[in-house]
């Protein structure tokens, strides 16, 4: 039977990983990759090879479909953020020992003169925000909006593919727009909203990192939501390089060395 790889998408790294996979990039001839999608956000932009949207059902769920299926590896490439996915990710990975690999990429890294205040969740950031500004540009995604709802006397700015549900700040302007996002353009957009504070995750990557730099340039304070861990004993890849170098070693393993970590992982 060839080699099948599941690859918990929804991110440009997942994406990325499929391309390779699905051209073969040194894995044994005939190498069937499976991408899947949770089907928050509408028109998603779609990998290569097969792909399904939808959840599993939980842990219970993916770990019947990843025996019906006959899947040889996982690769975990959901945003840092998704958090649950990971989870049960490891929960079914473990039950029917499927080996499992994280691929997240790195979190972004302070420069000098960036004023960044952490915060360990939505509602740790909805507690600073009165302290720091009353004009918040907020691109912490459509979802967990209902920590911010009672801050009436702040106003906010609002970015996110789809359109948000209440509950949501009372005084907030959507701008329904998707990354990658230049320099210039978050310059202006804090610029012609007067924004004096921003409001991000910890998602890494440079596709929306541009906001950072026009923040540090307007000299405006910003609130970064640490990302949750990845489930204990999960190794981790930084890169989609480093995830087709742990399947390539997959392949010419047995299973008990397959769940070890690729090189240079964490």
């Amino acid at each position: 039977m060839p080699l099948h790889v599941l690859v918990l998408g929804g991110t440009t790294e997942a994406r990325l990983l499929a391309e390779s996979l699905v051209a073969a990039d040194g894995l044994p001839a005939g190498a069937r990759v499976t991408s899947s999608l949770a089907g928050r956000v509408g028109r998603p932009r779609l990998p290569p090879g097969e792909v399904r949207i939808g959840g599993f059902g939980g842990a219970d769920g993916m770990a019947a479909w990843l025996r019906a299926h006959r899947v040889d590896a996982v690769i975990d490439a959901t945003h840092p953020f998704a958090g649950k996915i990971s989870f049960n990710a490891a929960e079914a990975a473990a039950a029917v020992h499927v080996p499992l690999l994280a691929l997240r990429r790195p979190g972004w890294v302070p420069s000098e003169g960036d004023r960044w205040h952490a915060a360990g969740s939505l509602v740790e950031a909805a507690g600073l925000l009165p302290g720091l500004g009353r004009r918040v540009f907020l691109t912490t995604g459509r979802m967990g909006l209902a920590a911010f709802a009672g801050l009436d006397e702040l106003w906010f700015l609002m970015r996110s593919v789809d359109a948000p549900e209440a509950p949501h700040p009372a005084r907030m302007e959507t701008l329904l727009d998707r990354g990658p996002f230049t320099l210039e353009g978050e310059r202006e957009l804090i610029r012609r909203h007067r924004v004096d504070v921003l409001v991000t995750k910890d998602s890494g990557g440079e596709a929306t990192a541009p906001k950072l730099t026009a923040a540090r340039e307007a000299g405006i304070p910003v609130v970064l939501v640490r990302r949750p861990p990845v489930p204990e004993g999960v190794p981790v890849a930084g890169t989609p390089g480093e995830a087709v170098g742990w399947l390539r070693n997959l392949a010419g393993q047995t299973p008990r060395e397959a769940g070890q970590a690729p090189p240079g992982s964490v």
